[in-house]
């Protein structure tokens, strides 16, 4: 009988295992959909030429962008909206400006890996705030930041990346970050560090012809929590389609 049972045990012990993986991986597939990261579908050997979209504009970047895609909510969808035309939004959650690991980066983790050298007029930018709060806690970031963008905004990971769209003829509009005055965040020890971060790539937009700086950090009036969602931390759906009309005006002001 002992035996019976172990014999039952060691049949099952596998099948559980495989049921547990398999709820595993749906759940992490619903959720990366939910979220609108759908990295398995973006990605692509760095040597594969894409089936291009017919959209001329490209949004690029971390969550701030893809916030709300599976709703069509997110920025990039407002943008697309206003303007009356399609925009391509590759910006993943979680995405970072310096990314270490080589197959997730490449398939979109590290912002500069979103962009493959497409012909499009317009590229849409974001990204630093992961790389500056989870990546050194928005503490001792000095090294990180400069990393990312020099003090003069002429060197780092940012601007070699904006260089190199622009080299394609494409012109280049870099997001900001929201902030909630008035209201405590999870992210307020980084309100310093983001303005610092924001003064050098405002200066990097000054030195660049076709190079634009959409700040965004006086957008969110004291003790309003309406532009944000329930974390304090992405926008709303109003401050989705707020920024998204913002940046169509750029564009439509300069194209």
């Amino acid at each position: 009988m002992y035996n019976a049972q172990l014999k039952r045990r060691l049949i099952q012990a596998p099948m559980l295992a495989c049921v547990a993986l398999t709820v595993l991986l749906i759940s992490l597939g619903v959720t990366a959909h939910a979220n609108g990261h759908e990295i398995a579908s973006r990605a692509a050997p760095p040597n594969e030429t894409l089936q291009m979209s017919d959209a001329r504009i490209l949004t690029l970047g971390d969550s701030m962008i893809a916030w709300h895609s599976v709703s069509k909510n997110s920025i990039a969808d407002a943008l697309a909206e206003s303007l009356g035309e399609p925009v391509e939004n590759r910006a993943i959650g979680g995405a970072r400006i310096i990314y270490g690991l080589p197959i997730t980066g490449a398939m979109g983790m590290k912002i500069s890996k979103q962009y493959r050298g497409d012909e499009v007029d317009w590229v849409v930018i974001n990204g630093g705030g992961n790389d500056l709060w989870l990546g050194c806690g928005c503490g001792v970031c000095d090294r990180k930041m400069a990393r990312m963008i020099s003090q003069g905004g002429t060197s780092g990971e940012i601007p070699k990346l904006v260089h190199d769209i622009r080299k394609t003829g494409a012109r280049v509009i870099y997001l900001g970050y929201l902030r909630s005055p008035g209201v405590d965040s999870v992210i307020d020890a980084c309100r310093a560090l983001g303005d610092e971060f924001e003064t050098r790539l405002s200066r990097m937009a000054a030195a660049q012809d076709g190079v634009y700086f959409l700040d965004v950090s006086g957008l969110v009036p004291n003790g309003d929590r309406s532009f944000h969602g329930v974390d304090m931390i992405h926008p709303s759906r109003k401050a989705s389609r707020i920024i998204g009309q913002k940046l169509s005006h750029i564009i439509k002001t300069y194209d």
